[in-house]
């Protein structure tokens, strides 16, 4: 794996990841809403590359996981992907492919997790979920068939072959049992029992942070090795990672609670009519909302030494703020 000899050098956002043109304030800061939006669209068009396949006229299999991927979404995972491969300078390619992997193995999750054996949502993303669309036992199939096509995706990338098995091991370690698979056991065997603030906080990081993880940290491992050469690195985006991941599911938390179907682009109140303890339900509203706060501050600091070229993991953090403080405003 290649290396590099500094993280502080600030350099044009062509050169950050690939992703365009420089796109800067007349201080020079990045502007956000611009490699956001670029790099949101990349990855959109290589999930489009890479889920092509006709369907045989006899299923709706590739029909459906492109349904799956491709009708809407934050890309949240992706741009963490991408604001994370900025600090080393990886190629555009090589970046828009492992995001688009991330976003069809996150898209699985969510498939699965709708399910009605599961938490048995009807919308998401403000459209019916692929089980209500589809029916479900090709909702289960396109599970299946997009956790396949994203390692698919990792082992074909034109890159060395360190890289790619690092890639590997890294989102299968997200999703396995000691991650996003486990959190969702979990998740499902704590319905209607009271339980402890720091086992919703454990099964949450998991569930949720698991591939949030995963996400910051491939988009490092495309280029930069995780040696002792870089303990430094690697432990501040771990860092940053289980703050953020923590923040993401305590908001969800919070506006599953508060907010409308337009907001969420899924069915609101759902955790408190299946007995689902959270966050926000050990903590109430106010405590929850200062708890995520705080994790985003925390996440903040974590990639504070790493300089300006972390500027585009701390601009992902700026959104999550600006988001919480728009949806769920002080009481």
């Amino acid at each position: 794996m290649q290396t590099v000899s500094t993280l502080h050098d600030d350099r044009t956002v062509s050169k950050l990841g690939g992703l365009g043109a420089p796109a800067r304030d007349a201080s020079g800061r990045l502007l956000p809403e611009i490699w956001m939006q670029d790099g949101a669209k990349r990855v959109e068009q290589a999930l489009a590359r890479l889920l092509n396949a006709e369907d045989d006229g006899e299923t709706e299999l590739m029909a459906a996981m492109r349904y799956a991927t491709l009708h809407g979404g934050k890309r949240t995972r992706a741009l963490l992907c991408l604001a994370a491969g900025a600090l080393a300078d990886t190629p555009a390619h090589m970046l828009d492919d492992v995001g688009a992997a991330i976003e069809m193995m996150h898209a699985c999750t969510l498939v699965h997790d709708d399910l009605p054996a599961m938490d048995d949502d009807l919308l998401r993303r403000g459209l019916p979920t692929v089980h209500v669309k589809f029916g479900e036992a090709t909702a289960i199939l396109v599970g299946d068939a997009l956790q396949a096509h994203a390692f698919l995706t990792l082992s074909s990338l034109n890159a060395p072959g360190d890289n790619r098995i690092a890639l590997v091991r890294e989102l299968a370690q997200a999703v396995c049992a000691e991650g996003a698979a486990g959190g969702q056991a979990i998740d499902l065997s704590l319905v209607g029992k009271h339980v402890s603030l720091d086992r919703i906080v454990a099964m949450h990081r998991m569930k949720t942070g698991a591939l949030v993880r995963a996400s910051v940290r491939m988009g490092a491992l495309c280029a930069i090795a995780e040696d002792p050469a870089h303990a430094a690195l690697y432990c501040a985006l771990d860092r940053y990672s289980a703050c953020f991941g923590l923040a993401l599911q305590v908001v969800d938390d919070i506006l599953d609670a508060t907010a409308d179907n337009a907001t969420l682009g899924k069915t609101p109140g759902k955790d408190a009519a299946a007995q689902k303890p959270t966050c926000a339900s050990i903590m109430g509203l106010q405590a929850a909302r200062q708890f995520a706060l705080d994790l985003l501050r925390d996440a903040g600091e974590a990639i504070f030494p790493l300089g300006p070229r972390a500027e585009r993991l701390a601009q992902i953090l700026q959104r999550a703020d600006a988001h919480l403080l728009k949806h769920a405003p002080c009481a």
